[in-house]
């Protein structure tokens, strides 16, 4: 799974740590639809939280709320 081969090719994170953040990817996963785990957009997901989770964020609601937000593609709405 792309996720935990980023995650431990870093050293950077603790075997607890590379759970939660791994099941954080699969929630992000479900959300945005990904089910095909060697597409381009997963190994992306997967990247985007790793540099969330390096950068200090590791509280998984949060780590999720902003990985799925990097990758929401639905245009801004207009504000009236």
């Amino acid at each position: 799974m792309p996720i935990f081969d980023l995650l431990n090719s870093q050293g950077s994170f603790e075997p607890e740590e590379v759970a939660k953040l791994g099941q954080v990817f699969e929630d992000v996963l479900q959300t945005l639809g990904l089910v095909d785990r060697k597409d381009a957009m997963t190994a992306m997901v997967a990247k985007k939280l790793f540099e969330l989770a390096e950068a200090g964020v590791r509280e998984p609601v949060r780590l999720k709320a902003l990985t799925v937000q990097a990758f929401n593609l639905t245009p801004p709405r207009e504000q009236a």
